[in-house]
């Protein structure tokens, strides 16, 4: 058999590759209309109809369907998928534990509260993001922690959420080691700190916004503040903390959530454990004696109702990781299909000067990033084939093209309802302190609608457009 990966033929042409896309997006609307909102696990059925649906416009059904296999079992897939259940275990335990409780006790005893708290939260989790890299790692820690904490400090829900989001986006951005950096920059050819040091003023402008937005909501909201200072809490659980803080520094020092978790997750049990937040062996009265014995840190009910820190945490993400798991199946009929190439040749032939290649570039990484819900395979299909030979047709500098590419792929693939990172988010609340729907955050994502307005006011004003043009850097390509 041809290793080799050959197109994929629909009838009705490349645009048809679309298909997947199409069918989703309409039927998640439909049932938004109907419904009036979506859980996290009824997109799992607009994700598995549009692949039914596509199958019928594909030519070699055979082969459509090893494109399908292929996309759900690639690395690209996987290593999302790996990373959300390591790090579900991880935040479940830190919830277990009442680090919470105790994070919201403290910050109720320091006056901080509300709105007060949700721009804490914003600028603590874009500290995480960008010195880690991780937005996903961030929403983790963020809604496993700050979320309940915020909620009982009289925050809003929804702006909360959204804070802890948006400082993902703002890390994902500008983090060195962020994939979509380094995925930026290497398709240009430039270097990865050059593109940092530019990209700052756009990333600040946006948190600026972003600040600036949540107090402006933050004041027309009056949570329930009865409880902001009388708060009980268990200060032993303040310990929990330490565990945060080498976990921290580890994805900092590796750049890997896997590694960082799987030590973190084996800190906080083990912390949890000793400090009495969480008994390792729980018994149950009236059970027989086999079944009193149960680990709580393993699951409990063996032949009953399965429960415990681990089942429970990966099961927090379960919802998550089978859509990603469709949506990268969709992906790669679309590639397959050459539908993505189809509509960069498309955009392509509408840009005109400087100004109009540069918002091809960002039309496109926004439209292929809000479909797919993931933002560095929309910087590999738009970066070295389409927007590295346009930008150098117009004299447009290579680092503000990377920036172009990273900066607009952190918008609305971390604000729109149906994208893994919104449904990843509402995960953390859906048996906590305050439940969330996807349209309940979507509008409180303030960072990326700030970047978005901040990088076409850019364009518009042609602010950026000569960055570094004198650097010896360009042309060279980079090595990572």
């Amino acid at each position: 058999m041809n290793n080799e990966i050959r197109k994929l033929e629909f009838y009705g042409g490349e645009w048809m590759s679309f298909i997947p896309f199409i069918v989703f997006l309409v039927l998640i609307v439909m049932t938004t209309f109907v419904a009036g909102s979506i859980s996290d696990g009824a997109l799992w059925i607009p994700a598995f109809m549009a692949l039914i649906v596509a199958f019928f416009f594909a030519k070699d059904k055979k082969y459509y369907s090893e494109i399908i296999i292929n996309g759900m079992a690639s690395k690209e897939a996987i290593i999302p998928v790996v990373c959300w259940i390591f790090a579900g275990v991880f935040s479940r335990i830190l919830r277990e534990s009442g680090l919470a409780g105790g994070i919201a006790g403290m910050a109720a005893s320091l006056g901080i509260s509300g709105t007060f708290f949700v721009i804490v939260s914003f600028i603590a989790s874009a500290i995480f993001a960008t010195a880690s890299g991780t937005g996903f790692g961030t929403i983790a820690a963020g809604m496993g922690v700050l979320y309940p904490a915020g909620v009982v400090l009289g925050a809003h829900p929804a702006l909360l959420a959204g804070a802890i989001v948006s400082g993902g986006a703002f890390g994902d951005n500008l983090a060195p080691v962020s994939d979509t950096t380094i995925c930026s920059a290497t398709s240009q050819g430039i270097d990865v700190p050059g593109v940092v040091k530019s990209r700052l003023k756009y990333a600040l402008t946006a948190a600026v916004i972003t600040i600036v937005g949540i107090l402006a909501f933050g004041m027309m909201y009056r949570g329930d503040s009865g409880a902001v200072g009388t708060i009980e809490y268990n200060a032993a659980a303040l310990i929990m903390l330490v565990p945060v803080a080498i976990t921290i520094w580890v994805a900092i020092k590796t750049g890997d959530i896997i590694i960082a978790t799987t030590i973190g997750t084996v800190l906080a049990g083990l912390t949890a454990v000793f400090a009495g937040l969480i008994d390792f062996i729980q018994i149950d009265p009236g059970q027989e004696v086999t079944k009193r014995a149960l680990f709580r840190v393993f699951g409990e009910g063996l032949d009953r109702t399965v429960d415990g820190v681990i089942y429970t945490g990966i099961n927090s993400m379960i919802q998550v990781v089978i859509l990603a798991i469709l949506l990268f199946g969709s992906i790669a009929v679309m590639r397959a299909g050459q539908g993505d190439i189809k509509l960069l040749e498309a955009i392509g032939k509408i840009a005109q000067g400087p100004k109009g290649a540069e918002f091809s570039i960002s039309g496109m990484t926004i439209i292929l990033s809000a479909l797919m819900g993931l933002n560095a395979p929309a910087i590999l299909a738009v970066g070295a084939s389409f927007a590295k030979p346009l930008s150098r047709k117009h004299g447009i500098s290579p680092y503000r093209t990377a920036n172009l590419l990273d900066a607009t792929s952190c918008t609305l693939v971390y604000s729109l309802p149906w994208t893994p990172a919104i449904i990843y988010t509402i995960g953390f609340t859906r048996d906590g302190i305050h439940p969330l729907t996807a349209m309940e955050v979507t509008p409180f994502v303030f960072y990326a609608f700030a970047m978005l307005a901040v990088m076409f006011a850019s364009i518009i004003l042609g602010i950026g457009r000569n960055d570094n043009m004198d650097a010896k850097d360009i042309g060279k390509e980079q090595t990572v």
